[in-house]
């Protein structure tokens, strides 16, 4: 009976696997690998930094917040030690569809996707490709086009190089074309985590609302040379947005009150008119990215430049310009634009690779005269930069590396044009240790 209860049990695990399989390669029709990591990050910051998740993605140093004695508040070290960045993937392959290798990819992490879900799953990728000849379609959430995973910095912060970089995550429709050594890619994009922002916070309905998607075009050249170990990529790309802030507008025709009769309050309620409205706002943001890989190291350089760069987590975004009815209370809007440099050294050792990141952002302002409110981020800020040297050792399936941060913001006083006037530096040195083990 036991022999019996074995060669059913063979037969239940073996036959479905043998008939799966495809004659040609002996590989499976249809199959799912598993990969990811276990991550931990002990970190310290020499004073109060904007960041997200408890400190651990860091944006730039806090703004000076004096005291009546004129000590400044934020001038605080703090740390943190946290794992929120382990991930869990699958890879997942199938039969051809429509003549095309089918695949599919999904991702998460316990990064959560606000500060309460901290430790909770979060999804990063979710994808499903076919593959042509020379052709792909991709439909589902990864990174934006303006992030090009052939050229992003390899930062040991999770940042990856923000505020300095595109980054950001979108729900997409896109379609890449190869000619030669030549990639044309165009996208349609919406968002979800990394939203755009307005009258009622950051929010996904400022471009759900205005029915165009966000559009991307994107065209790469890419080279290699296996046998010297070399490769060289290049690209350039654009993209617009169109933003609708609001569906309508809300006019006081008399303010509420209270009065006093006989010792009882009564309050009066505001007399207020909504009005619908339809304006929007339009951007449009430029990228540029180069890499070029000898045996024993790579070096990168890129740029960005955008009109309503904040849902990129970026410095930017736009302001009320003016009003245009005030019986109605419309307005009309203003970008505010930034741009964007950086670069990035390292060496390509199978054990031991040391790098260094540099980069730098500046607040290019409106250029002309607006009213606000703004709605972006760091709109008193003027510039910032930063350098970032790293020391990453690897063997086998772990990973420790060092790397130490140092961001400096020039906060000053926003001018009636967008511009920061009287920028103070205010710097932040980060010391990161993170361990890693791949899977």
């Amino acid at each position: 009976m036991k022999k019996l209860l074995l060669t059913l049990l063979a037969a239940f695990v073996v036959i479905p696997a043998l008939v799966a399989q495809d004659t040609e390669d002996k590989k499976p029709l249809f199959g799912i690998k598993f990969s990811g990591f276990v991550k931990t990050d002990v970190f310290f910051d020499s004073r109060q930094v904007i960041t997200a998740r408890e400190g651990h993605f860091l944006l730039y140093p806090e703004n000076e917040k004096l005291d009546a004695e004129g000590n400044d508040i934020n001038a605080k070290w703090n740390y943190n030690i946290l794992s929120i960045q382990t991930r869990l993937a699958g890879s997942i392959w199938g039969p051809d569809v429509l003549g095309a290798k089918s695949s599919a990819f999904v991702e998460g992490a316990f990064f959560g996707n606000i500060n309460p879900a901290i430790n909770t799953f979060r999804l990063r990728h979710a994808f499903i490709k076919l593959n042509w000849k020379s052709t792909e379609l991709l439909t589902g959430q990864t990174w934006h086009p303006m992030f090009s995973t052939d050229c992003f910095p390899n930062t040991v912060s999770f940042n990856t190089g923000a505020p300095f970089v595109v980054f950001s995550r979108n729900p997409q429709i896109r379609v890449t074309q190869k000619i030669g050594k030549f990639q044309l890619q165009l996208a349609a994009l919406s968002q979800v985590d990394f939203t755009s922002t307005g009258p009622d916070g950051p929010n996904t309905k400022y471009l759900r609302n205005s029915v165009l998607p966000e559009l991307d075009f994107q065209i790469q050249f890419k080279t290699a040379n296996n046998d010297k170990g070399t490769s060289f990529v290049i690209g350039a790309g654009i993209d617009f947005m169109m933003l609708t802030p609001r569906l309508a507008t809300t006019v006081t025709l008399s303010p509420s009150y209270d009065t006093v009769i006989n010792g009882i309050v009564n309050h009066v309620n505001a007399v207020t008119k909504d009005y619908k409205t339809n304006t929007t706002t339009s951007a449009l943001a430029f990228n540029f990215y180069t890499k070029i890989k000898f045996r024993p190291i790579t070096v990168k350089l890129a740029g960005q430049y955008g009109e309503n760069n904040y849902s990129f987590t970026m410095l930017g975004g736009y302001a009320v310009k003016s009003v245009t009815d005030a019986a109605r209370g419309y307005v009309d809007y203003a970008n505010v634009r930034s741009c964007a440099v950086w670069g990035e050294v390292h060496t390509n050792g199978k054990h031991w690779q040391p790098g260094i990141f540099g980069a730098f952002t500046k607040n290019l302002g409106v250029g002309e005269t607006v009213t606000g409110p703004y709605y972006a981020r760091g709109a008193n800020i003027d510039y910032i930069w930063r350098v970032s040297p790293r020391l990453v050792y690897s063997i086998q399936k772990f990973r420790v590396a060092l790397e130490v941060e140092y961001t400096v913001a020039g906060y000053g006083t926003t001018t009636s044009k967008g511009y920061v006037a009287d920028p103070k530096a205010v710097g932040n040195l980060r010391t990161l240790l993170a361990f890693f083990y791949f899977f």
